[in-house]
């Protein structure tokens, strides 16, 4: 039997001279060109269109668009090409379920932000995101010609965009609702964040940014007057979560799987936490960074070791811009009061928090070592990737602890397992949300709860922004250990598969060069086992 070609060798044949692609592969680059353009709204005056009249002719033209695809005839393509159909079939799906289900320009007061100041560590911003936001984070003060027309035209379509945006909230989901007044308040201080440096810098935008600033609050405060009249459940339901789960993210589970899988974690991690508690009960308690120049230290040293435990222990090819991509997001120092629940870890045990950080080396490898297919150059839409991106991250946690990383730090074990309860809890209650069996509050409380040490606190902004996140984003929640056991389950097999000839560095090699899709046609091609994807109509 002839062994399936490695991800690299696939990543070869995409690099391969347009003479040498397979017929009508062409096709479907063009298609996704012209695809990713309709994806996007109309704009008017830079307001992106999402009334209901737009929205609608946009739905009822999709069906255009997947019987392009479909047309396309891909029976002699070789797999890596076979994949990129697939995910633009995702994709496709993906803006069908926003349409039937989701709708989050009618249900979700949060998708009207209009700025983003952070960078996700993902390959786009998690959850819905309107088209047209000012990724102020992309920049520094002062800002070039480029960037200050970027600033300029969205702060002055602002007023617009939320008062359209009162005229498309017609639903009815309470929650959302909720999650969306604080959102809507938090867009207020980001505006006066933004008022500030521009008065510095650009003080001819200020008008502009305060008009905005001014925008934000009425919609807030328009918000906060109709809270009362919403009483609608905000959850998707479980047929809606299991077609998202299947067709959207590609991952070959159901609601009731990930709900199983969570409360085994859950329990998994609780029991091993004991363990560990209880084969260091003798030791020294860990105690977290007591000092900004002590973390400074401390974090250093942790990129140091986890880089050359990467290297010395060949988990995967090593690369230049690896050691920046992970020197550059290291966290700051935070005082006590100010910790959320990955300070706490982070602060005491650097080393857990910087395998997660390989988030940043598919935001790198984006940049530095683009994928050949163009399908899988660009971040896919509708967050796709999660899977992939957030399963990979949290996967690097425990594999590497069971590699040896953290020998020489027995406590830091322990953070291992309490980062695996706490992604298991909060994924609970995200699944829970998305059945209406509980309540926004019921989940957060719950997440709280199940989550060790007290360490993630009700009242703190990180477990609203969480259970925020899942709720207006089914899947996302779960994708951490979903992603998680998918990988494990895919490094099993390859290691199978290949018998002698299995490395852990061929391995990593071969996930990354598949790129950030998800893990279901990783497997496919990596092992030529395609019985996790949904059957080609």
């Amino acid at each position: 039997m002839t062994r399936p070609l490695p991800a690299f060798a696939a990543a070869l044949l995409l690099a391969a001279p347009a003479a040498a692609q397979p017929p009508g592969y062409d096709d479907l680059l063009t298609l996704f060109e012209e695809w990713r353009v309709f994806q996007r709204p109309r704009f008017a005056e830079g307001v992106p269109d999402y009334s209901a009249t737009a929205m609608a002719t946009q739905h009822g033209e999709l069906a255009a668009w997947q019987a392009r695809l479909e047309a396309i005839d891909r029976s002699q393509w070789p797999v890596g090409e076979r994949i990129d159909w697939h995910l633009l079939r995702a994709e496709m799906n993906g803006l069908d379920f926003d349409h039937r289900v989701l709708r989050p320009w009618e249900r979700m007061p949060s998708f009207y932000a209009i700025l983003v100041e952070d960078q996700s560590d993902t390959p786009l911003k998690e959850g819905p995101v309107i088209a047209g936001a000012i990724e102020l984070w992309r920049w520094s003060f002062p800002l070039d010609a480029e960037a200050l027309e970027t600033v300029r035209t969205g702060l002055a379509a602002a007023p617009a965009l939320l008062a359209a945006a009162r005229e498309n909230l017609t639903g009815d989901a309470r929650d959302l609702w909720r999650v969306g007044i604080r959102s809507a308040r938090g867009q207020v201080a980001a505006l006066e964040r933004l008022d500030a440096a521009l008065a510095e810098h650009h003080p001819d935008l200020v008008p502009e940014a305060r008009a905005a600033r001014d925008a934000a609050a009425s919609f807030a405060d328009w918000l906060e007057e109709r809270l009362p009249e919403k009483t609608g459940p905000s959850g998707v339901g479980v047929e809606s979560y299991d077609w998202s789960l299947r067709n959207v993210h590609l991952v070959p589970m159901t609601w009731e799987d990930e709900l199983r899988l969570m409360e085994r974690e859950l329990a998994r991690a609780r029991a091993h936490l004991a363990l560990e508690e209880h084969r260091n009960r003798a030791l020294p308690p860990l105690e977290p960074a007591a000092t900004p120049a002590e973390w400074d230290r401390r974090a250093g040293q942790a990129v140091a070791r986890f880089l050359a435990f990467l290297d010395e222990r060949q988990v995967m090819t090593m690369a230049d811009w690896m050691e920046p991509a992970l020197r550059e997001r290291v966290a700051g120092y935070l005082p006590p009061e100010e910790r959320h629940f990955f300070a706490q870890v982070d602060l005491r045990e650097p080393l857990v928090m910087r395998c997660h950080q390989v988030h940043w080396f598919d935001t790198a490898r984006l940049a530095r070592e683009p994928h050949p297919s163009p399908i899988r150059r660009v971040p896919l839409l509708y967050n796709i990737w999660d899977s992939r991106a957030e399963g990979l991250a949290t996967a690097m946690e425990e594999m590497m602890t069971s590699a040896g990383l953290l020998d020489d730090t027995p406590h830091g074990r322990e953070l291992t397992y309490i980062m695996i309860a706490q992604r298991a809890a909060r994924a609970i209650a995200g699944l829970r949300m998305h059945a209406n069996e509980w309540s926004l509050d019921e989940a957060i409380r719950f997440a709280a709860e199940q989550t060790p040490r007290g360490w993630l606190r009700p009242d703190g902004a990180l477990v609203w922004f969480e259970q925020q996140l899942y709720l207006e984003q089914p899947g996302y929640g779960s994708s951490y250990l979903t992603g998680k056991a998918l990988i494990e389950s895919l490094l099993a097999e390859r290691s199978q598969q290949l018998g002698s000839d299995f490395t852990l560095r061929r391995f990593f090699d071969e996930l990354y060069a598949s790129g950030v899709i998800p893990v279901s046609l990783i497997r496919w091609e990596m092992t030529g086992e395609r019985d996790e994807i949904l059957p080609e109509p």
